[in-house]
């Protein structure tokens, strides 16, 4: 039972860190009775989690310790899906909910046709080292399975699945100590701004970026 990944992954989704305590106050209370019922062990909530308004924005990954990160990655598909998200800034729930018909990889675009937070769509643009490493993947996956990013049934990885790879590639770069969650993703801007006839609008709380012709 990950309480930390359920937190992370209702930040990742733009939620007020006083909408998050509430949820979690509900989840700690039902746990408790589960506990009190015998149902579950007491040693679930061992470990209390405390929450607290953020004073900056998460902060961004050092490119010296993009290199080491990158440099560890060995599995084809956490590698696409890892530079897919330093490339492009999006969240990873966005990224594991890709279907394979929102990549257009000969225009170098990926369509995120509703937001998390405001349900608008929006398109970013990928890297030459993300392109590669995409179609990499796609050419190993299973064409059956619908999501880019797919689990063992039908849908895609679970957000815990997805924040444990980029957990254990931390520690394999020797990166753990250094305060990096998922959430820097969100802060890293595209490497480059040279897309001919867009507009580039950063504004939003992860610098999500809109494009307009």
């Amino acid at each position: 039972m990950d309480l930390e990944a359920f937190v992370e992954h209702e930040q990742d989704r733009g939620l007020r860190i006083s909408t998050v305590r509430t949820r979690l106050a509900c989840i700690i209370a039902f746990l408790h009775f589960l506990m009190e019922q015998e149902i579950i062990p007491g040693s679930v909530l061992k470990r209390g989690i405390r929450l607290k308004l953020p004073e900056t924005l998460p902060r961004a990954m050092n490119p010296a310790d993009v290199r080491k990160l990158l440099s560890v990655i060995d599995g084809i598909r956490d590698r696409a899906l890892i530079l897919l998200l330093l490339r492009t800034g999006i969240r990873i729930g966005e990224a594991l909910g890709l279907k394979v018909n929102d990549l257009d990889l000969k225009d170098r675009k990926v369509h995120l046709f509703e937001g998390e937070k405001n349900s608008m769509g929006r398109v970013v643009y990928l890297s030459e080292d993300a392109v590669f490493a995409i179609k990499l993947w796609l050419r190993r996956r299973d064409a059956s399975k619908e999501f880019v990013f797919y689990g063992q049934s039908q849908g895609h990885l679970c957000y815990s699945t997805g924040r444990g790879i980029f957990m254990n590639y931390l520690r394999k770069a020797g990166l753990e100590q250094k305060g990096y969650t998922v959430h820097v993703f969100g802060t890293r801007l595209p490497p480059s701004f040279s897309t001919p006839g867009c507009v580039w609008n950063v504004s939003s709380r992860f610098w999500g970026i809109r494009i307009s012709r």
